[in-house]
């Protein structure tokens, strides 16, 4: 489902809260009990919240992800915004290695009047979006497909992609813990991402703001290995002062 605007406010709030009742639910959006059941109802049914007798929470899965169709849909507007900025930020004629995720792909199409860019990718979706640039070179890892959502993961891409030095590695994540690791789901495609991390000379994290206080189960990497973190709102408490702290530079896309 692609949630309407009333359901993605409310499951902003269930983020923001961890736990809440539909009692609140309704009174915070000014809507029936009826309304928020149903709206609960479809969220639930589409794995974006969980229900309990009386309330609601994250579905909190620190092992599996939220399936790739549901997160194509999910907070896809932030998610453009996102890529906009991302694109507007990087120079014709460089290099990029691009991992995994619905909002690298967002990032690839906005990438579609660049010059003059060489990119390696273990995304088979982004290398598709960008073979459409004729001014685009396109070098695609080498490794397993993963069925779910076409990405290369396991050692023969680990390998590959450490034949290269990049100017810029575009990552996504699944989760940021408020210690400040980045984590994701599936151990393959982290040691890609790892790879991807080590033969960057800059890290820039494009994210949307519901990865904030996501757990999963596999930590890829820490805030200080970053050097810029897109993302489209302002990021809650603590991780602004880590984000400082750490050095990154923070890009919120408006």
């Amino acid at each position: 489902m692609t949630p309407n605007p009333r359901q993605s406010e409310l499951l902003d709030e269930v983020r923001a809260r961890g736990v809440m009742t539909v009692e609140a639910l309704a009174e915070r959006f000014g809507v029936t009990l009826q309304t928020v059941r149903r709206d609960v109802k479809l969220l639930a049914e589409a794995g974006l919240l969980a229900r309990f007798h009386g309330g609601v929470r994250l579905p909190m899965s620190t092992t599996e992800n939220i399936a790739y169709r549901q997160r194509q849909d999910l907070h896809a507007e932030a998610k453009q915004r996102i890529a906009r900025a991302v694109a507007a930020a990087v120079p014709e004629g460089c290099s990029l290695l691009i991992n995994l995720g619905t909002t690298t792909e967002a990032v690839a199409r906005e990438l579609l009047r660049h010059r003059g860019l060489r990119v390696i990718t273990n995304n088979l979706n982004v290398a598709a979006i960008l073979a459409d640039n004729p001014d685009c070179e396109v070098i695609v890892a080498g490794g397993v497909v993963r069925h779910r959502d076409r990405g290369i993961v396991g050692e023969a891409a680990v390998d590959f992609i450490g034949q290269f030095r990049v100017d810029i590695g575009i990552i996504g994540i699944s989760g940021i813990e408020p210690d400040g690791t980045l984590r994701d789901y599936d151990y393959r495609e982290v040691k890609v991402a790892q790879a991807i991390i080590r033969q960057s000379r800059e890290v820039w994290l494009a994210t949307d703001h519901s990865k904030f206080n996501r757990p999963a189960m596999v930590e890829m990497a820490r805030m200080q290995q970053l050097d810029r973190l897109f993302t489209d709102a302002e990021p809650p408490s603590p991780y602004a002062a880590l984000l400082a702290e750490a050095g990154v530079q923070l890009d919120i896309a408006r």
